[in-house]
């Protein structure tokens, strides 16, 4: 897979700004085209499901993240690729998640008025599409009803349709390989930036109460990849940023067949020589392999030497200057005792910090040997350049400087020897050898990283033995796997692997990939909003927003199961005890007007 002599390099990705995008005459006419938004815990992806060629695909992909330092305005807040580089505004971040759930609408207003914007909508006050938006499996009612009012409340959208991103990804792709949309039974295997999740789907429609997730996701993936080679490499932590891990995490990494085995192959030499990675981080310096002559040394000595000589007598020359005015003012003092002005001489000398003549005259004696001092010095260097300049010779300016390059007088060694450097891109390499396949692990095994979870193969059987044999042999006959996580190499052999490990003898199953892992959920969201109008099943109305509250939703083949709120209503024996005891606070007198009326008649 890797030469030696081949060396990987960081991108280094710098977000460029989105431009802001003109609506397209589809989008209005017949009627306003749908605003498909995929909101995503890592990224945002928005777009229009209008059903031209040239609008499908989503036309805004960014990080879900806003940066606004605290106190700062909110016009100072930049979202998404409005942030050029990452790293340096990593701490400013602020993000609408808490997991994969959405908690701070503050953000997710700032990232609703950056999809808007540009995607070209410049009606002032609402927003006349309707839009379909992501949320996570057994979102909880809280958090729709804020997304609701907020859509509602603050946009005026017509309508809002709500869905699963993993079960719209599992719809798009079996309409692609069946051909219809069929109702189908299935296990979606999802994996995002902060969870990872097991559905199971039963005719079309998800079983939310036999749904598990597992708080893994790529976030910490990154982290423990990031903390291992900062222990492999204590001299470059600085460089091991957290978006550089993420790239190596999607570019290098890989999903073993079998952990342990695979780990046994690293032992030897000769397979870590052939499969490890080598990627060079930046670092400043000669490029690797440059050779200097001892010429062009001698030459760097001698002119750091120049450089110096010139630094130290601009220093003295300064020096001497300041020394010579401070002479000056001395003299000028003692003059004024000489001619008999002795209140202006000790209002002098007090401005001077000195408390007798005595004193002051010790002072003129010191600087006046001082100066004395440089200028004899100045004299000597003044000559001995003179000297230097008459003695050197014509075209060899070696013996100016004869101690620099005493190494060099070996006899049979020309001057023209090449002597190689240091390789400073070598020290600024890293090797990631057993990481590549130690990282992902973690979705197998979260005990690596210190998780007391079960992993996703757990957690699939798990689900599994919730339903009786027949219904088993349905679900994993359509094992999907989906999500911007799962993208690693040898995942689906690894998932076939363990599931061959946990179902009975000769028992059939098929495990499938999504084509795209982490787009397939904008784009089937995409195709629900084309098949289905205004008038159909799974559109939130204002009026149904109005009648019913924000945590209402109308269920549809990729959405959420719907479970309202139940209050507890008081019985008529409860209602009938309230009324009393508040008849009888009613009936009892009112001691504190009666105390009031006592002390009037006091006084």
């Amino acid at each position: 897979m890797n030469d030696k002599r081949n060396v990987y390099t960081f991108e280094d990705y710098k977000c460029s700004p989105d431009p802001v995008f003109t609506v397209e005459r589809e989008c209005l006419e017949p009627c306003p085209a749908p605003i498909v938004v995929d909101n995503g815990s890592f990224q945002c992806r928005a777009g229009w499901a209008s059903g031209v060629s040239q609008l499908d695909q989503p036309r805004l992909v960014f990080r879900s993240v806003a940066a606004r330092s605290r106190g700062a305005a909110r016009s100072d807040a930049h979202v998404g690729n409005d942030i050029p580089s990452l790293e340096p505004l990593r701490w400013t971040f602020k993000s609408a998640f808490d997991r994969n759930l959405v908690v701070n609408f503050d953000i997710q207003e700032l990232i609703f008025d950056y999809v808007f914007m540009h995607l070209g909508i410049s009606t002032q006050g609402h927003v006349d599409h309707p839009v379909v938006i992501t949320e996570p499996p057994c979102n909880p009612l809280h958090c729709r009803q804020m997304m609701s009012e907020l859509l509602f409340e603050c946009y005026g959208v017509p309508r809002v349709a709500y869905g699963v991103d993993s079960l719209f990804s599992f719809s798009h792709n079996n309409v692609v390989s069946d051909g219809a949309g069929l109702p189908s039974t299935g296990l979606v295997v999802s994996s995002g930036y902060h969870c990872s999740h097991v559905l199971p789907v039963i005719n079309g429609r998800l079983d939310a109460f036999n749904c598990k997730r597992v708080n893994l996701g790529g976030g910490e993936a990154a982290s423990y990849l990031q903390r291992l080679l900062q222990l492999k490499y204590p001299a470059n932590q600085t460089a091991i940023t957290l978006s550089r891990m993420e790239e190596l995490l999607h570019q290098h990494s890989y999903v073993a067949l079998d952990y342990q085995h695979e780990l046994e192959k690293w032992r030897s030499p000769n397979f870590y020589e052939r499969e490890v990675h080598r990627v060079q981080l930046p670092f400043s310096g000669r490029a690797a392999g440059v050779c200097v002559s001892v010429e062009e040394k001698n030459e760097r000595k001698t002119q750091q030497l120049r450089r110096l000589q010139e630094i130290n007598s601009r220093r003295r020359e300064e020096k001497l200057q300041e020394d010579q005015k401070r002479l000056e003012t001395l003299l000028s003092v003692q003059e004024l005792l000489e001619d008999g002005s002795l209140e202006l001489f000790h209002r002098s000398l007090v401005e001077l910090n000195m408390d007798s003549a005595e004193e002051l005259q010790s002072y003129i004696h010191k600087l006046s040997m001082s100066v004395e001092q440089h200028r004899l010095m100045k004299a000597e260097v003044c000559g001995c350049r003179h000297v230097l300049f008459l003695e050197q010779p014509a075209e060899d300016g070696s013996e100016m400087v004869p101690e620099l390059n005493q190494e060099n007088d070996e006899p049979g060694k020309t001057s023209s020897a090449i002597q190689p450097l240091f390789n400073k891109a070598e020290y600024h390499q890293l090797f990631v050898g057993t990481e590549r396949l130690r990282v992902p692990e973690i979705l197998f095994q979260p005990s690596l990283i210190g998780e007391e979870q079960m992993g996703l193969m757990e957690t699939m059987q798990f689900v599994l033995e919730q339903y009786p044999p027949e219904l088993q042999e349905a679900l994993v006959k359509n094992v999907f796997l989906t999500g911007g996580n799962l993208q690693y190499p040898g995942l689906k052999e690894r998932v076939q692997r363990d599931l061959l490990a946990i179902r009975p003898f000769q028992s059939h199953f098929k495990v499938s990939l999504a084509r795209r892992p982490a787009l397939d959920a904008w784009f089937g969201a995409c195709e629900w909003a084309l098949s289905n109008p205004a008038e159909a099943q799974g559109w939130i109305s204002r009026q149904d927003y109005e009648e019913n509250g924000g945590e209402y939703l109308r269920e549809h083949c990729a959405s959420n199961i719907f479970i309202p709120m139940k209050l507890n209503k008081p019985s008529s024996a409860t209602k009938q005890t309230l009324v009393g005891k508040c008849l009888t606070d009613a009936s009892l007198p009112d001691t504190t007007s009666n105390d009031k009326d006592n002390d009037i008649s006091l006084v």
